[in-house]
């Protein structure tokens, strides 16, 4: 079920357009951001409030592949797997992730700190292998700054 808050940040950004199902894109992140990911039941309440099929909204949701329709780890690692990452060294970070977090592509660890997605470019290009964590893009990758990397989401606090 939608807070309160949600449903009121869903109708304001519905309000910025002649019809709101222009809003589904914004909708469907505000949600996100609550839930980590967006449920069929949070699809059919975000597709009610913006005078749209849940049906409709699924062909968006599942076109954009950052809007997760699956639950995701509290930390989602996209991996980079552009030519210029693979040409960088894309298997070698790959192969060190999966085996360090015991999961593959496309999975969560068993303890839900992560899940570790591919994605097409993180534009970074001239720095690769890359990867982001959330929002923090992490460059030049090897598996020793991954190792580090992954420390500091496992541990936030340092402890």
């Amino acid at each position: 079920m939608l807070t309160q808050d949600e449903r009121n940040r869903i109708r304001a950004e519905a309000a910025h357009y002649d019809h709101p199902q222009a809003a589904c894109v914004e909708a469907l992140k505000i949600v996100q951001e609550h839930h980590r990911w967006v449920s069929d039941e949070h699809l059919k309440e975000i597709a009610a409030l913006l005078d749209m099929s849940p049906e409709a909204l699924d062909s968006v949701a599942t076109f954009y592949n950052l809007i997760f329709r699956k639950p995701v780890g509290e930390n989602v690692i996209l991996l980079c797997d552009s030519v210029s990452c693979w040409i960088m060294g894309y298997e070698g970070i790959r192969a060190h992730l999966k085996e360090h977090l015991g999961v593959e592509l496309g999975e969560t660890t068993s303890d839900g700190k992560f899940t570790l997605l591919p994605m097409a470019c993180l534009g970074t290009c001239d720095r690769g292998p890359a990867m982001m964590v959330g929002n923090e893009l992490y460059r030049n990758l090897d598996n020793d700054k991954v190792d580090e990397i992954l420390a500091r989401y496992r541990h936030p606090s340092g402890a």
